[in-house]
């Protein structure tokens, strides 16, 4: 079977001496494991395709039962350079791609989910990095995965601010004063037991979710034990 999706790439590896191996998000085919034959000699055109971040629409066959597709030809579409150049940036968007990688399942396609993680790169791209937008980021998937959290603010968190996270555009959502930051942290708190929960092993990129270090900060949060709300 062949046929042309866009993609967004998750990571990479090298395979063999000369061939690539990427894990990539598709538009309508949902999470897959690509290969890219012969794309780390210095000629070939299909180099850019497979760094992570990439986003292509790519062309890809697949045999028939096989569970690993190859990339036999495509066109870039966006490479970030303005992420590649930051390393704050950086961190950001591979805490976007590994939470994809541990979180959605193979071959599963979820069109919304590919535009959550699109949306996430261009602000990335065209924004400075705001705290925001890791918890908001994954608040998001989770919505987008069925744990249905957007319509029941936990931890008394602000039911317009909890809105806001889950619907306004990244690059719109701000922080006003002393409670919003709390919030943030609680967010954050909600994000970290879900994890815990449902991943067994840490994330890499954990620290994307790290709750402040204000001494009153986390005395604050002390009260607050209960289990995220899960549907």
């Amino acid at each position: 079977m062949e046929f042309t999706d866009d993609i967004i790439v998750l990571l990479r590896q090298n395979f063999r001496e000369r061939d690539r191996m990427i894990c990539v998000y598709t538009l309508n085919h949902g999470r897959m494991a690509l290969r890219l034959p012969g794309v780390n000699r210095s000629d070939s055109k299909l180099k850019a395709i497979s760094e992570p971040f990439a986003s292509s629409c790519a062309r890809i066959y697949i045999r028939r039962n096989a569970t690993v597709g190859c990339i036999t030809g495509g066109k870039l579409k966006d490479i970030y350079p303005n992420i590649r150049q930051d390393i704050k940036k950086m961190e950001m968007a591979s805490y976007f791609c590994e939470l994809f990688y541990r979180l959605t399942p193979l071959a599963s396609p979820n069109p919304a989910k590919f535009e959550l993680l699109q949306n996430a790169m261009h602000t990335l791209e065209n924004y400075p990095v705001n705290q925001v937008i890791a918890p908001a980021f994954l608040l998001r998937l989770m919505q987008e995965s069925g744990f249905g959290l957007k319509d029941k603010p936990v931890l008394e968190i602000d039911e317009n601010l909890w809105s806001n996270i889950h619907t306004l555009p990244f690059d719109n959502i701000a922080f006003l004063n002393d409670i919003d930051v709390l919030d943030l942290n609680k967010m954050r708190y909600v994000c970290q037991r879900f994890l815990n929960r449902y991943l067994s092993y840490p994330l890499h990129t954990i620290k994307q979710l790290e709750l402040a270090t204000s001494a009153q900060i986390q005395e604050d949060l002390k009260e607050f034990t209960l289990e995220p709300v899960l549907s």
